[in-house]
């Protein structure tokens, strides 16, 4: 079976921004509200932050449901594992994802300062200082013939994009402007030189964008 690299259930405002300006510890979308961005997530039936019966099914929740199908591995950048830059002033913190991250699979977080590995719950955190390129390739080793997730941020999916690494993407688009931040594009009308894009709106309010390649 054929491997592929994806970015699934990557989040942006209608102006085309993944997260606001000053982000922080306390607020990791910065001036955004990120209740904006993910409520139409967080509302299916599979969420992955559900732990209570119910929720929507239909669209939302299919995407939802497909963010962990035969994924291996994820690729992140340092901003979606903690708000720190620079040299680490300890290993005592361990990102935001508390003691069970959602993910369940190995992750490798990008930067230029590493880490020793470790593991939460299923989830073991990998930290690189590595092309893209030379990420994907320990990623897909590691992800043992499954797909690799490019889970951000913003940075992170233009990095793999613009080094034409990115096999499908699924990009949902919330009715909500941001105005400025870390911004994916201008309109997606410029990645159809490379792939073709099909939209489909949610009665959500969110228009969900898919992307695979020409």
């Amino acid at each position: 079976m054929t491997q592929l690299v994806r970015v699934h259930n990557f989040n942006l405002s209608n102006d085309g921004y993944g997260s606001g300006e000053g982000q922080s510890l306390e607020k990791p979308f910065g001036h955004a509200d990120p209740t904006a961005l993910f409520a139409w997530s967080g509302a299916t039936a599979h969420a992955p932050t559900r732990t209570e019966p119910g929720g929507t099914y239909g669209l939302d929740d299919y995407c939802t449901r497909d963010w962990g199908r035969n994924i291996g591995a994820e690729i992140m950048g340092r901003n979606k594992f903690g708000p720190q830059r620079g040299p680490w002033e300890n290993y005592d913190w361990q990102g935001w994802w508390g003691e069970e991250p959602p993910f369940r699979t190995p992750v490798f977080v990008l930067t230029h300062h590493v880490r020793p590995s470790f593991t939460l719950g299923d989830t073991t955190f990998h930290f690189l200082d590595a092309s893209p390129k030379d990420a994907l390739a320990q990623a897909l080793e590691a992800a043992d013939g499954k797909d690799v997730r490019i889970g951000g941020g913003v940075a992170t999916v233009r990095e793999f994009l613009d080094a034409d690494l990115v096999d499908t993407m699924h990009i949902a688009v919330a009715p909500v402007e941001l105005g400025r931040g870390e911004r994916l594009w201008t309109s997606p009308d410029e990645l159809v030189d490379r792939f073709h894009l099909e939209r489909i709106p949610s009665p959500s309010g969110v228009v969900h964008h898919f992307f695979w390649r020409r």
